[in-house]
């Protein structure tokens, strides 16, 4: 492993780190289902703690590269036909992967930095100290004051239930209501969300989304008890759903004593609008479970994630899940609480909206630019940090994919996201704007065109 780390760079080490490694997975060097050097190895191969390479490792793991199996190491899930992944010299690219490409130029180190100095001169010992089961009160007070000014939902600091990442939270939802319930999920939807509730022992029912939200032929025929939805930019279709729609679900649920699990997770970097109210704060006599995360605005290493639980449901989960330790530190708990009760994260989210709306604004102009645009539209531009391009008179998705493959272009198809081939729309790419770069999409888009007969 010749894995060079600079300690001076503005590059973070973790971030060198994990760019090393996915060059070496994408080339091949750590091919399918091979393993990992252990964490201890790395780090003393590269000169590194060994919390940076958990940092590295859990980045890895975010962006589908690899996976952890207990006790047995990091191996590599990598496959081409998934990925955009890095590309070959000479290659353009047109798609990441699905988790968020951060911009490190637009990390607020500095300010981190000193909030991280001041939480250890103002708590001491306390970060060492194991933080409460639901979470360190300190963080889920300013969540709560946050939440109240953001999206109008009032809660007291008893309902926020802290953990490490939204896959984490998905466990604990399963674990509430118990192996052998039935739980509505959009169709098309984020497969983790699926894939964690049936490991769980949950019977997932995927309900057909139609641009104004789930059917309401599914609604009725469904015997879900739960209905987990993403009302804010859908991944992937990118439908928001309106207030209609939102009343809708909350009359559905108040009908069959239902529950609704608010999954908001991309909801705080919209880049046109600001989106409307939560089902939460709309929600009478009907229990929501609101959730969102902090890895998606701040870094995918910030593993830090949170639910509101009703009142209703807190003794229920206080009995069968409150034995649960929390999952974050406390230094990273008391850290962020301090970083929101100082106004800077809402600073961060405006510059990052900003430069997001700036990015998506160059990429949608090129498109409407290129040769290709004559056989595309585009869909749910106003959304979150994606949108969907579907293509007119283009050959089947394998065909398209395979195509545009040999000219050094890798897409990502909406029909990879759907279980049965034959339901799945067919010519609809999905975009993630965030990673594209822009100087070189322009001719991505004009070898693409070359599938388009003249």
């Amino acid at each position: 492993m010749n894995y060079s780390i600079e300690p001076n760079n503005t590059i973070p080490a973790y971030i060198q780190l994990y760019n090393y490694f996915v060059q070496d997975i994408v080339a091949g060097i750590y091919p399918l289902n091979s393993r990992l050097p252990s964490k201890r190895i790395i780090a003393e191969e590269t000169g590194v703690s060994v919390i940076t390479v958990e940092h590295t490792m859990n980045l890895l793991c975010d962006e589908g590269y690899i996976e952890t199996k207990q006790r047995s190491g990091c191996f590599v899930i990598y496959r081409e036909a998934d990925f955009q992944g890095i590309p070959e010299p000479g290659q353009t690219e047109l798609k990441l992967p699905h988790s968020q490409t951060h911009s490190i130029s637009e990390f607020p180190y500095s300010v981190l930095a000193k909030t991280m100095r001041r939480v250890l001169l103002d708590y001491g010992d306390d970060i060492l100290i194991k933080s409460p089961n639901h979470g360190c009160r300190e963080l889920r007070t300013e969540i709560c004051a946050y939440l109240g000014r953001s999206r109008g939902i009032q809660v007291s600091p008893s309902q926020v239930i802290i953990g490490s990442g939204a896959e984490y939270l998905y466990g604990m939802i399963a674990q509430l209501f118990g192996a052998g319930s039935t739980f509505g999920l959009e169709k098309p939807s984020y497969e983790k969300i699926r894939k964690v509730y049936e490991s769980m022992g949950i019977n997932c029912d995927m309900l057909t989304l139609s641009p104004e939200g789930i059917l309401p032929s599914e609604l009725a025929r469904t015997r879900a008890s739960v209905l987990h939805v993403t009302p804010f930019n859908s991944y992937p279709s990118g439908i928001t759903i309106g207030i209609s729609q939102k009343r809708e679900y909350l009359n559905w649920a108040k009908k069959r004593g239902a529950v609704i699990v608010e999954d908001n997770y991309d909801s705080e970097l919209t880049v046109s609008s600001k989106p409307e109210s939560s089902l939460f704060s709309m929600a009478e006599g009907v229990d929501v479970i609101y959730m969102n995360t902090f890895s998606k605005t701040l870094s995918p290493s910030i593993r830090i994630s949170f639910m509101v639980l009703p009142r209703r449901l807190l003794a229920d989960f206080r009995q069968k899940l409150g034995f649960y330790a929390c999952t974050v530190s406390a230094f990273e708990q008391y850290t962020l609480a301090q970083f929101l009760s100082g106004g800077w994260y809402e600073k961060h989210l405006s510059r990052m909206r900003k430069h997001y709306r700036q990015k998506r604004d160059a990429v949608i102009a090129a498109l409407r630019q290129s040769p290709l645009s004559p056989h595309a539209a585009i869909a749910e531009e106003d959304a979150g940090l994606h949108f969907l391009l579907r293509l007119d008179g283009a050959p089947p998705d394998d065909v398209l994919r395979r195509a545009a493959e040999e000219r050094g272009i890798r897409l990502a198809m909406l029909s990879d996201y759907y279980q049965s081939p034959r339901e799945a729309p067919q010519h609809v790419l999905v975009v993630n704007y965030t990673g594209i770069d822009t100087e070189k999409l322009p001719t991505a888009l004009a070898r693409l065109a070359e599938l388009w007969p003249s």
